[in-house]
């Protein structure tokens, strides 16, 4: 068990380098080894802990031991749904694959992208984790590029250079941090764990930080205005790429939030609370009504995608437990739901090819499965109650509303708006009279489709039910989160923030007086490097003097 979570990292990009060699049944060698993978994931569930603090399956060796550069992976209750979202997302793909072009290549970037995904949501080293990062840039880029369809190089393009450019931030961020870390205690580390426990930070460099990481996780996310690229990429990828894009990719930046900017800097998040629940609150609205004014139905659930992000990014800046848990549940169920959906329009796609909402209507009457399926799926989205969509959205509102009735409020318009447009996209394209000759002749699901579909359907009604065995490992990886940022932060304010005296700190020592020690560090560091400046100038001068 404990190399558990490096055989789940290594095992699809495993079964990536063996496909080369094999000539067929391409499809059903992918599927076995995501139903392997699968297995996996829930034998990593099984033997989780949820009464323990701090990680588990914990893996760790030097790679560079000079600047701390280590192969770091470990999980907690936040991280292990999201790896188990990505194999069975992953396993659903596979079953759902219908490409003709180029399969091979096609199994081996999924594989390869499937690695990557897992490999993200179990780094604990920056620089391991940042390798994985980017280099899930690269299968989405040639998925888009070589299977997608219209602008596919422009969208592939476009979702390249913004994530890029916003990791390029990031990453300066991270080696900035690492030097920090170096000054204030003479050791180089990129260990998450090791910087935790940097307990001092100052205000103002947490502020230019959190700024840094901002950038890689915000385009990641979409959050407004960095949003645009979303939207092309939906629309010209496969139905492959945009169910693995919707339902694990954008996921990324939203844990890299929880993962790393609230606990490595909770004063700025606090200060940048306000600023970034309006762009949420302008990413719910403002999805919400172009989702409305959409003819494509890809574009409709692409453009909700932008609002129910806008709800998880709400959820995760509230703070507090019952909002960060809403948030995690919610990239869950969010997973599950846009990947279904998105697999739904690319079925209707392969029969019709075409994805415009008026060449639709009244096709419920000669695919009625298709239709249920699409409605169950649709009322999740929009948070009907008992259903996965409604838990972690009520929950991520809820959370939020303690820190601004008002905003929380605005927020919960998306409810009202999501089920106005997914009723409307609903009425237009499956009820009414069969207007084009074409729709009469489509084909209800097949025994393929079912198998792809059927386990999500069931999962989203069993989690909106009966949440319970999710929400309290979730739970418990968020209260050792909060009570991490409770114990690093610096400002009066902060305190203020989550009721604590000033003296309440988790090591039972004081905060003006760890100040002070910082203080003291810092001054003994510029006093060190003054005497070695003197020096080199000392013998510079007796070399000039030789």
């Amino acid at each position: 068990m404990d190399y558990l979570l490096t055989l789940l990292i290594f095992f699809p990009l495993l079964g990536a380098l063996l496909a080369i060699g094999i000539k067929e049944n391409l499809k059903t060698y992918a599927v076995v080894i995501s139903a392997i993978e699968l297995g996996l994931a829930v034998l990593l569930w099984y033997g989780f802990d949820k009464s323990a603090d701090g990680f588990q399956f914990v893996t760790a060796f030097s790679l560079v031991e000079s600047f701390g550069v280590s192969y770091l992976v470990g999980v907690d209750g936040i991280s292990l749904f999201l790896i188990l979202l990505s194999a069975l997302i992953s396993l659903i793909g596979f079953i759902y694959l219908n490409e003709k072009y180029e399969t091979k290549k096609l199994v081996i970037a999924l594989l390869c992208l499937e690695s990557i995904m897992i490999g993200v949501f179990c780094a604990l080293d920056m620089i391991l984790f940042y390798i994985f990062w980017e280099l899930s840039l690269v299968p989405m880029l040639y998925i888009i590029g070589a299977w997608g369809s219209g602008s596919r190089i422009y969208a592939a393009v476009k979702f390249f250079l913004y994530t890029f450019l916003g990791s390029m931030l990031m990453l300066v961020g991270i080696l900035f941090l690492a030097y920090y870390y170096f000054n204030v205690s003479g050791v180089w580390t990129f260990s998450i764990l090791e910087w935790y426990s940097l307990s001092v930070i100052p205000k103002n460099v947490q502020l230019w930080l959190f700024l840094a990481f901002f950038a890689g996780l915000a385009v990641k996310v979409p959050m407004f205005p960095f949003h645009t690229w979303l939207p092309y990429a939906h629309g010209q990828a496969p139905t492959i790429g945009s169910i693995i894009l919707a339902a694990v990719l954008l996921k990324m930046g939203t844990y890299g939030f929880v993962r790393l900017s609230l606990p490595l800097f909770p004063d700025a998040s606090i200060v940048f609370l306000i600023p970034i629940a309006i762009l949420s609150l302008i990413m719910i609205v403002y999805g919400a009504f172009v989702a409305f004014a959409q003819e494509d139905i890809k574009q409709v659930i692409a453009y909700s995608s932008i609002s129910h992000m806008g709800v998880i990014m709400i959820g995760v800046f509230a703070l507090n437990t019952e909002g960060i848990v809403g948030s995690v549940f919610f990239m869950l169920s969010h997973g599950i739901i846009s990947g279904a959906l998105f697999m739904l329009v690319g079925m209707l796609y392969e029969r019709r090819h075409t994805k415009v909402i008026a060449e639709f209507g009244g096709i419920a009457k000669v695919m009625p499965n298709y239709a249920a399926i699409f409605g169950i799926m649709a009322m999740a989205s929009a948070g009907l109650p008992l259903t996965m969509g409604f838990v972690g959205e009520f929950l991520s509102l809820l959370g939020f509303f303690q820190v601004s009735p008002i905003m929380a409020g605005i927020a919960g318009i998306s409810i009202i708006v999501g089920a106005v447009y997914m009723l409307h996209l609903y009425r237009k394209a499956f009820f009414g009279k069969l207007t084009h000759s074409e729709n009469m002749k489509l084909s209800d699901l097949n025994a393929r489709e079912w198998s792809a579909l059927l386990p999500l359907v069931v999962i989203v009604i069993w989690l909106g039910v009966y949440p319970k065995p999710i929400l309290e490992p979730i739970n418990k990886g968020v209260e050792n989160t909060l009570a991490v940022m409770q114990s690093r932060i610096v400002s009066q304010e902060s305190f203020d923030f989550f009721g604590l005296e000033l003296a309440q700190k988790s090591n039972g020592t004081n905060v003006q007086e760890e100040k002070e020690n910082m203080g003291e560090i810092l001054e003994e560091i510029s006093q060190m490097e003054a005497e070695k400046e003197l020096k080199a100038s000392q013998n510079s001068a007796q070399g000039e003097e030789k």
